[in-house]
């Protein structure tokens, strides 16, 4: 029976662990698929304090990120945006206001959004106010409200 190595993982793999985590595998685990693909450092003091360090890094980045959206939602929560579009009886659209329409409704009142952040079920097809979700990233999200008005 073979023993184990312990190496360190570098990247998340399926059904072994997540980045950082000090995991027990088969030497030929490690030396013929871990090791080469850069998966996995041998456990030695040296590859554990720096995936420490590493992992220390990266939490403190994501944290300036998820403030720096947090920063963002509260601009952007108070912002209402009016479109005019044609609409005919029963204030339908000729048409619908879509993610395009609402990002380009945001720059021009100077917020810069990508539109893929802009969360709609489905496009909006009549007049009226609307609330939109805009999902910044980091468990984040603004609402800001959409009013569609005839043209």
């Amino acid at each position: 029976m073979a023993a184990h190595i312990q190496v360190v993982l570098k990247d998340d793999v399926e059904n072994l662990g997540k980045s950082g985590e000090l995991v027990r595998v088969r030497p030929g685990y490690a030396r013929n698929y871990l090791l080469p693909r850069g998966l996995a450092a041998l456990a030695t003091r040296g590859n554990i304090a720096q995936i420490e360090h590493e992992k220390a890094v990266a939490t403190a980045r994501a944290a300036k990120l998820k403030g720096d959206a947090e920063a963002v939602s509260k601009t952007l929560s108070g912002i209402k945006v009016e479109i005019a579009v044609q609409a005919g009886e029963g204030d339908k659209l000729f048409g619908s206001v879509g993610t395009k329409d609402i990002a380009e409704a945001l720059e021009k009142k100077g917020q810069k959004v990508d539109r893929k952040k802009i969360v709609l079920a489905e496009n909006i097809k009549t007049v009226g106010d609307h609330d939109v979700a805009i999902k910044l990233g980091y468990d984040v999200t603004a609402t800001i409200k959409v009013s569609v008005v005839k043209a």
